[in-house]
C-alpha cells in the first residue's frame, strides 16, 4: 500500500485553508448583511406619547359607555362622558386635565366628572396631549460624511458620486414644537365643545384644573368661543416654556370666570391676589375667588369641599338652567 507523507508545513496549510473556507461559509454577503439593517432602521416604529398609553389603558378599565373617540382636526383622541343624572339637564361641564393628568385623574379630574352628572350635569373629560416644556431638544439632522474622496484619476461621474449629499432639514425648533402643541390642544376644546352642543346642552362650562386651567384660559382668550361664557378654574399652574402669562390672558376675558385656589401656599395666595386686583382694575364683576383649604390627610374631604362650592358657583352663574 502507498502512503501519502506531508510535511508539517503542509498540514498547517490545510487546516488554515479549511477553516477560512468554513468562516465564510458561514458569514452572510456584505450586501444582504446591509439591507437587514437598513430594513431594521426602517421598521422601528416612533415611542408612543404617555397620553396616549394612558388613554389606552383607560379604554381597557372603563365601560365602553362613558368612552368616547372625538376628533381633533383628523387625529382621534380619547374623551370620557358621563350623561347628567337628570331628565332636566342643567347643561355639560368640559374638563380639561393638567400635565401628567389622565382624564380620570383620581385627584380633582376623576371625583369632578363623577360627581357633576348627580348634580344635573353632563360631564365630559378630555384627554390632552403630552406637555411641551422649556427644555425641549432641538435635533437638527446632520448628512453623512463622505467615504470617498475625489481625486484626480476618478472620472467625473465617480467623483459627483462622491460629494456629500445636500443637507437634509433641520428639526423643527422649540418654539415651532410649541406652537403646534397649542394649536392641538385647540383642536381637542374645539372637538369638546362641539360634541357638548351635539346633546343639545343648555350651557357649555370650560373647567381646567392645574395647567389644564391655563389651557382653558387661553382657549378663552383667544378663541372667544361664543359657546361658552363661564369658566372654572382650579388651581391655576402656568405650564413651563408658554409665554403667555395667564394675568395676561384673563384681562381678555368677558364671561363669567370662577378662580378657585388653595389658600394654604404663600404663592398660591400671592397669585390670587394679583389675578383679583386685575380683575378689580378691568372691572369684571363676574370674576369670582374662592379660596379652598388643602386637606392632603383626607383627600376625601377635600374632594368634596371642592365640588360643594363648584356646584354652588355653577347653580349661581347660570340660575339652575332648569
Amino acid at each position: 500500500m502507498t502512503r501519502f507523507r506531508y510535511s508539517p508545513r503542509h498540514l498547517l496549510g490545510l487546516t488554515l485553508l479549511s477553516t477560512a473556507l468554513a468562516t465564510a461559509g458561514e458569514q452572510p454577503p456584505a450586501t444582504e448583511t446591509g439591507k437587514k439593517d437598513d430594513a431594521a432602521v426602517e421598521l422601528r416604529a416612533p415611542l408612543a406619547e404617555r397620553s396616549e398609553l394612558e388613554a389606552l389603558a383607560l379604554e381597557r378599565q372603563l365601560a365602553a359607555a362613558e368612552q368616547q373617540r372625538l376628533d381633533a382636526a383628523g387625529t382621534p383622541f380619547l374623551a370620557l362622558w358621563l350623561p347628567a343624572n337628570d331628565p332636566a339637564p342643567k347643561g355639560a361641564v368640559i374638563l380639561l386635565p393638567g400635565d401628567e393628568e389622565s382624564a380620570d385623574a383620581p385627584r380633582t379630574i376623576g371625583p369632578l366628572r363623577h360627581k357633576l352628572p348627580d348634580a344635573g350635569w353632563h360631564s365630559l373629560s378630555l384627554s390632552l396631549p403630552d406637555p411641551q416644556g422649556a427644555n425641549l431638544p432641538v435635533r437638527v439632522a446632520e448628512p453623512p460624511a463622505a467615504k470617498v474622496e475625489a481625486t484626480a484619476e476618478q472620472s467625473p461621474e465617480a467623483a459627483a458620486a462622491a460629494e456629500p449629499a445636500p443637507p437634509a432639514e433641520s428639526a423643527p425648533s422649540a418654539e415651532a414644537v410649541r406652537a403646534a402643541h397649542v394649536e392641538r390642544v385647540f383642536a381637542r376644546i374645539d372637538a369638546g365643545i362641539a360634541f357638548a352642543e351635539q346633546q343639545q346642552a343648555k350651557s357649555v362650562v370650560l373647567l381646567g384644573h392645574g395647567s389644564g386651567a391655563y389651557w382653558a384660559t387661553r382657549y378663552m382668550a383667544e378663541r372667544k368661543p361664543a359657546a361658552i361664557t363661564h369658566l372654572l378654574l382650579v388651581d391655576i399652574r402656568q405650564p413651563e416654556g408658554f409665554a403667555s402669562p395667564i394675568n395676561d390672558l384673563l384681562a381678555q376675558i368677558t364671561a363669567s370666570v370662577g378662580d378657585f385656589y388653595y389658600r394654604d401656599s404663600v404663592t398660591a395666595r400671592e397669585a390670587a391676589l394679583q389675578r383679583k386686583q386685575l380683575s378689580q382694575r378691568q372691572k369684571q364683576p363676574t370674576f369670582v375667588q374662592v379660596g379652598l383649604d388643602a386637606l392632603p390627610g383626607n383627600p376625601a374631604v377635600g374632594e368634596e369641599q371642592l365640588f360643594r362650592r363648584l356646584r354652588g358657583w355653577l347653580d349661581k352663574q347660570t340660575g339652575g338652567n332648569k
